[in-house]
Formats: C-alpha cells, structure tokens, sequence
C-alpha cells in the first residue's frame, strides 16, 4: 500500500506536469502566432523601404546589383531582398536572396524556391517597373520562435525541482496532525476509550468525530455486556439457590414436604432451562448473519410450535396457526428465534383454556393473545434485556422480547406491538423484502 503523503505527491506532481506541459503548448502556439504576425509586418515595411530607394533612385535599375547587409548576429541572413524588372530581368538582391525569383504575384506568399522554403512579400513599384521581393527563410523563421520559447521555459524547467521539494514539504506538514493522531492512538492503552480532544484541521474533524463516535458505540456495547453478564448471573443464582433450598428440604421434611420440594424443583429446573437456553439463544442471535440456514415459513412455524408444545399442554392453552404462501425461505434460527420466543410469552401470558393464534403471510408475522395485556408505561422497555414489567407472568427471564428485537435487526424487519391494552396482546414482525429468499 502506498503511503498517502507518496500517493499525494505524485498525484500533486502529476497535475503540475501536466498543467505545465499545457503552458508549454500554449506558450509555443502563442508565440509563433505572434511572431509571424511581427515577421510579416517587418516583410512589408523592408519592401516599401526598398521600393521608397528605388523611387528616389537610390538603388540603380539599370544594372543588377547586389545589395550588402551587415552580418554581425546569428540572423543577420535572415532578411532576403530581390527586385526584379517586370519582364522578368534580375536588377538587385541581397547576398542571402537566392538566385531564381522569391515570387510570381503580390502580397503575401509561402514559396519553394532552390529546395528552401521562403515566407514572401511582394510589391510592384509601377514607376519603375520593377518587382521588389523581401522573405524570410521559413528555417530561421522556426529557429527564431525555437529560440525565443526555450527563454521561457527553461526557467520554468529550473524551477520544477523547486516546486517539488515545496510540494513535499507541505504535504509533511499538513498530514502532521493525522500522524499526531495516530501516535495517540498508538501510546493508548486498550482499555481507555477517551474521546480525543486534539485541535485538527476542518479537513480532519470527521475523522475524529467518527472515532469519537466508535469509541462511544464500544463503550456502550462493554457496558451492556457488563449488565448481560451481571443480570445473567444474577438471575442463574436465584433458581440454583432455590434448588438447593428445596432439596435440603426435601432431604429432611414429610412425604408431604418432599413431594411440594420436588415440584419447586421441578420449577426451579424448568426456569433455569429456559434461561440458560436464552442466554445461548441471546449469543446465537447477536453473532449470526442472516441467511445461513434457510426453511419456509410454514416449516419454521411447525417448529416453532412444536418447540412449545410441552408449555401450550401444561397451561392448557392451544396454538391455532393459519400461514399462506410456502414458496419463499427465510432464516431459520433468526426466524425462528423471534417468532418461538413471542409464542412462549403468549403462552405464558394467556389463562388457562385460552388460544394463542399465529398469522403469517411472506412479509408480516402476528402472534396474538388473549392475556391481561401490557401497561402502557411498559411498553418503552419491552425489549431491553431482562426487563420484566409488573404482572409479568412467573417463570419469566426478561429475554424473550430482546431475542425478538435483535433477531428482527438482524433480518432488517421491525418488531410491532399493535395492541396490549386491556384485554390480550397481538406483535407483529415485519420482515424486510432485501432478507427474503427465494
């Protein structure tokens, strides 16, 4: 993995080069453009220089002559003259012109002439009669523009090393604070869960905003597990003392006492089953991803009902089910787990000769009742781990709606209570379409 200050640098570098190699484009292109633009006047103004002398008779046209020019810089040679008589005789011509005529017409021309390029201005001065011809040797031309760029850009190519060692630098020192952070995090000890307080920049407050937020995310999951251990623990240690409690008394009471100690331990044993089982259920739930053991809802249920059937049979209670649709799978064990522990509490909470009733369809699930109902102040705490709310029928842990709730979360469902005032509860889980297997 490549360390963000490298990544950043290149990527900074990058950009440069490229932007630089853009201003290069556009210097040269510029350049040239306006160069041609100067060179071309200068063409017309050295030929009406030169037909000005040769309408003042300054220059013969009688004769050829050759016209000198001083050569003391490499483009002395660079301006190239010729007048020629309109019926085609040479009259005059610089030293650099070459021998066969620059051009045929007027103004402006682009000609080959002995295997050189030439960029020519021709005039004719109509009281002499003669042609006068001035170009540029297209080479010198490009060596003149060449020249002039490389002026520019070599101070530019001079200053690239510069510009990366300050880019570096400043990428140092911006990313201090991050690396200041994570010192911090590094000298921490595994416990401590602080939020960090540190000044960072604007760019760097969501970071620690975030690990603010996740340490106090894990300090309230130590803290409910912390409660979970210290509940559990709490409510293991009530029916073991109340076993022992009853066996003593059975060991040294009637046949009378002996046959009520049973049934208390009996009691006992049944409680501290279900709990235990719903501790394991608790871990199960919290630790599973949906989807990892699948069966229709219509199996599910049977399960489910099947699971409760000693329960349903010793408070005479009966189970009516009615499910539709058997073509869609489901999780078996998070299903599961949510609607056995709501028919367990129905169960519990309904009277003697009462029925509990099952409705599901593929994306909703009732359980109802016909129990005393639940207290509206109640229902805030249904499903916090063992609560248990007053008229809470006896035998119960407090788990079974948490179990509900965390399985719910884990099928993106929600867990409803549509009624518990008055007489008889209905909960109905919602299940997401996304957790629905087909």
């Amino acid at each position: 993995m490549i360390p963000i200050r490298i990544r950043m640098f290149l990527i900074l570098m990058a950009a440069t080069v490229a932007v630089w190699a853009s201003g290069f484009v556009w210097i040269h292109q510029s350049t040239a453009a306006k160069m041609d633009r100067v060179l071309d006047a200068r063409l017309a103004e050295a030929a009406r220089m030169v037909s000005t002398l040769v309408t003042d008779e300054r220059v013969p046209v009688e004769s050829a002559v050759a016209l000198s020019a001083a050569e003391d810089h490499p483009y002395s040679r660079q301006l190239s003259c010729q007048i020629w008589k309109l019926d085609g005789t040479p009259v005059a011509g610089s030293s650099a012109a070459p021998q066969e005529r620059l051009a045929a017409t007027e103004g402006f021309s682009m000609n080959t002439v002995e295997g050189v390029e030439w960029r020519v201005y021709s005039m004719v001065n109509a009281d002499r009669g003669v042609r006068v011809m001035v170009g540029d040797s297209m080479a010198m031309r490009e060596k003149l523009i060449e020249d002039v760029t490389r002026g520019l850009i070599l101070p530019a190519l001079a200053v690239l090393p510069v510009l990366a060692g300050l880019i570096w630098i400043g990428l140092g020192r911006g990313l201090r604070p991050l690396r200041r952070m994570a010192v911090d995090l590094a000298a921490r000890d595994a416990e401590d869960l602080r939020p960090l307080d540190r000044r960072l920049p604007a760019e760097l407050s969501p970071i620690q905003s975030a690990m603010n937020d996740l340490f106090r995310r894990v300090e309230e999951t130590r803290e409910r597990e912390r409660s979970f251990t210290a509940f559990a623990a709490h409510e293991l240690k009530t029916p073991l003392a109340g076993l022992k409690t009853q066996a003593q008394i059975a060991s040294r009471g009637d046949e009378v006492q002996r046959r009520r100690a049973l049934q208390q331990i009996e009691a006992s044993v049944a409680r501290t089953d279900r709990l235990v089982r719903q501790l394991l259920e608790m871990a199960a739930v919290d630790a599973r991803e949906a989807g990892q053991d699948r069966a229709t809802l219509r199996q599910i249920v049977a399960d489910c009902v099947q699971s409760t059937e000693v329960l349903a049979r010793a408070q005479d209670v009966r189970v009516q089910v009615q499910v539709e649709g058997d073509d869609m799978q489901y999780d078996r064990l998070l299903l599961g787990a949510a609607v056995r522990n709501l028919l367990e509490n129905a169960i519990q909470a309904s009277p003697e000769g009462a029925s509990v009733n099952i409705r599901g369809n593929p994306c909703i699930i009732e359980v109802s009742d016909f129990g005393a109902g639940i207290r509206t102040e109640d229902r805030p705490h249904l499903t916090q781990r063992f609560f248990r709310g007053q008229g809470a029928a006896a035998g119960g842990s407090g788990l079974g709606l948490a179990i509900v709730q965390t399985a719910m979360q884990r099928l993106n469902g929600q867990l409803e209570l549509k009624s518990g005032s008055g007489r008889g509860s209905t909960f109905s889980l919602h299940l997401s379409p996304e957790k629905i297997i087909l």
